[in-house]
């Protein structure tokens, strides 16, 4: 018997996972970095383009457009759907070039808007890249603002949440895994607020460069055709009326420079989330957090009692995904033979999927922390067993009083490193152990009063000072 072969399944059956089980998750991306999109956005810049030069007057003879005119050209782009796209993939089945059959598509509807006669003027001294790198830097910018920032803000806002209600809860610190100083939970998590809303400043400053001067960025064809005309300005004012940064030095192609800093920024950002995810998963582990179980959900298909981290670990793996995409997309597109090659355009095609791996993660890791309850007794608990975290605030205090000219006050550290170091010490015999150093009254009061969760310092004023989105 022949299996049935699912490639020719209808409807047609994604083979990646964003485009198949995660579709709804990052679909808003689709409407700025699918290939229908990029070729929307290339009408766009061609149908802008060729206002923007009858507009300026900027050859003899071309005519002010009316608005009619305008809104006509315009609504080439509004009304790019599901036909529309067929039809350009039609055409491009013809020219074997992308490009060229975004000329021929406009080019078919000039006629209805009594523009026939300006045909020649769709493309006008365009190369592709012309044309690409504009469209590419429209659809970056827009998915970054409307689709990745909001996701990464609802994310930082579900974590500012929980950065604020448990500011002052204390929790026993672990660094290098071993019992340290207590904090507060709150303060943990406001370190990570803090720390991306850093790199979501930076991505908000990012510019989004272009280029429109020619087939290696001569303006040569420019000049050809019409030499008296200030074509660099011409340039200028097109970039910047798309709501981009005009970049005047390329060869053939946009540099992609801006892209580069821009995936870094963004990597960067997913590699602290990453942190955060692997720091709640811990918490998690040991008990700090208990998950809410989810009406319906299957933890184990053995284990009944379970209710896995699953949010957190589909998070790390599609931030992982994301930056080696990122890291990849970084690494090739700042570099291109001579005056160009074609590897940026292949890599380019990826962006979406990069930045779809990261908008996954963000929705897996703000609905994991809706579903957290901080175990509040469990923490406690944890502090009142380790007592000996107090050597640090008492050889501390001892210090102090030595300056002060307190006798006896000798070798704190190494006092405290003996009574302490690999030993677990209980209250009565730190409380023991302070009456009999000969401290001042005060010192001695404060020492007495101090339990562990009572030593956490500034944590919950920091915590709520830095740790709001």
């Amino acid at each position: 018997m022949t299996r049935v072969s699912l490639a020719s399944a209808e409807p047609a059956i994604a083979l990646g996972a964003l485009d198949g089980r995660y579709r709804s998750a990052v679909s808003g991306l689709v409407d700025h970095l699918s290939e229908a999109a990029l070729n929307r956005n290339r009408i766009h810049v061609e149908v802008e383009w060729f206002i923007h030069l009858c507009q300026e007057q900027v050859l003899p003879g071309l005519p002010v457009l009316a608005q009619q005119q305008c809104a006509g050209l315009r609504d080439i782009v509004e009304t790019f759907g599901s036909e529309e796209i067929a039809e350009l993939a039609a055409i491009e089945a013809e020219t074997v070039h992308d490009v060229k059959a975004v000329e021929y598509f406009i080019a078919r509807r000039l006629d209805a808007l009594s523009l026939g006669n300006l045909a020649p003027l769709v493309h006008f001294a365009c190369t592709s890249e012309d044309i690409n790198n504009l469209a590419y830097a429209v659809g970056i910018r827009d998915a970054v603002s409307s689709v990745w920032e909001p996701a990464a803000r609802q994310t930082l806002h579900s974590l500012t949440t929980l950065a604020e209600d448990a500011a002052a809860t204390p929790m026993l610190s672990r660094t290098h895994g071993q019992p340290a100083t207590p904090t507060t939970l709150g303060k943990e998590i406001a370190v990570f607020v803090h720390r991306l809303n850093r790199q979501l400043d930076r991505i908000g400053k990012q510019e989004f460069l272009g280029k429109i001067n020619g087939a290696t960025g001569t303006y040569a064809a420019h000049l050809a055709a019409a030499p008296d005309v200030d074509w660099p300005s011409v340039a200028k004012s097109f970039v910047e009326h798309l709501g981009l940064t005009f970049n005047p030095l390329t060869t053939q192609i946009e540099s992609h420079d801006y892209q580069a800093e821009l995936y870094a920024d963004i990597a960067r950002f997913n590699r602290i989330l990453h942190g955060l995810c692997v720091d709640i998963w811990s918490y998690i582990s040991i008990g700090f957090f208990r998950q809410i179980p989810v009406a319906g959900a299957t933890g184990s298909s053995t284990m009944p009692h379970k209710v896995n981290p699953i949010r957190f670990e589909n998070a790390e793996a599609n931030l992982e995904i994301s930056n080696a995409l990122l890291d990849s997309l970084g690494s090739t597109l700042v570099e291109s033979r001579w005056q160009r090659d074609l590897t940026d355009s292949s890599g380019q095609r990826n962006i979406g999927t990069a930045l779809g791996h990261s908008v996954l993660a963000l929705n897996n890791v703000t609905k994991g922390l809706k579903q957290l309850d901080v175990a509040e007794e469990t923490i406690a608990a944890d502090l009142d067993s380790n007592w000996e975290v107090l050597g640090e605030a008492i050889q501390t205090v001892m210090r102090a009083e030595a300056v002060a000219g307190v006798d006896g006050m000798e070798n704190p550290y190494e006092r405290l490193k003996e009574l302490t170091r690999g030993r677990r010490v209980d209250a009565e015999k730190l409380k023991d152990f302070v009456a009999g150093l000969g401290l001042s009254a005060a010192a001695e009061e404060r020492l007495k009063n101090l339990t562990p969760s009572g030593y956490t310092g500034l944590a919950a004023t920091l915590a709520q000072q830095y740790g709001a989105a």
